[in-house]
């Protein structure tokens, strides 16, 4: 997923040719030609490198555009999207349009990962590459087991896992260890029941949707602001006298 000030034809083929699926947002300027329209108001087109290779006869990326509009402040906006998904029984063009307005969760699990599961100030405490490279792959599956754990209990009381806290679960799961490490074969399953009832006890309220105006902040300084009737009043340069004090 990606803004419509990163869109380009070089990112979107080299998104393919890395075998991944795309969904950006587009900017006003980019026009497209309808080919197809699909049954849920999407259409088919394509894009080109530009101009002259079109008129060359480049080979062009087919893509899907989806429309839609959004009230913002009482204004009403268009959105573009492109993407590679053509199956509108799967994908369809609303369900797509929702995901890419949670693209900013991703920012939730970095901090997850950096700020809470981590929790030292040297994230990396390997020298050598080998080690590194171990060391961020435990990091990452400690991550997934996480994150499945409050999958699975999420699925148990029919929820969404949004809905679950991600540091209450971490600190469950950290006082359940030393219990899971002591507790005999036919304790495994009354500590798991207790477990995911912990986890579904940290349940966390409906996140707000999130709005970033495109505003600039103003440097502030405890200085006013130079004028042009600052210039020339200056302090005036001191004239500096040298005299050799006593001779070698």
């Amino acid at each position: 997923m990606w803004d419509r000030g990163l869109h380009s034809f070089k990112m979107v083929y080299t998104t393919l040719k890395q075998k991944c699926h795309l969904l950006g947002r587009i900017p006003a300027h980019v026009k497209f030609e309808v080919i197809k329209v699909l049954p849920d108001g999407s259409y088919l087109s394509k894009i080109y490198p530009d101009r002259q290779s079109k008129k060359k006869g480049a080979q062009p990326i087919q893509i899907r555009v989806i429309e839609y509009k959004i009230i913002e402040d009482g204004v009403e906006k268009v959105y573009r999207l492109i993407t590679d998904l053509f199956d509108v029984a799967m994908f369809p063009a609303l369900l797509l349009a929702k995901e890419y307005h949670c693209r900013w969760e991703a920012e939730n699990t970095l901090d997850e990962l950096k700020t809470h599961l981590n929790g030292r100030k040297t994230l990396i405490r390997s020298k050598n590459p080998r080690e590194v490279i171990q060391e961020i792959y435990g990091w990452l599956l400690a991550h997934y087991c996480l994150r499945v754990m409050m999958f699975r209990a999420a699925e148990t009381a029919k929820m969404p896992p949004l809905q679950l806290g991600f540091t209450g679960t971490l600190k469950v799961i950290r006082r359940a260890i030393p219990l899971f490490q002591q507790a005999k074969s036919e304790q495994i399953n009354l500590f798991y029941s207790w477990f995911i009832a912990e986890i579904l006890d940290n349940k966390i309220p409906a996140r707000t949707g999130r709005v970033n105006p495109r505003v600039v902040k103003k440097p502030r300084s405890k200085f006013k602001s130079a004028k042009v009737f600052h210039r020339g009043h200056g302090t005036q340069l001191q004239q500096l006298n040298f005299q050799i004090g006593r001779a070698a």
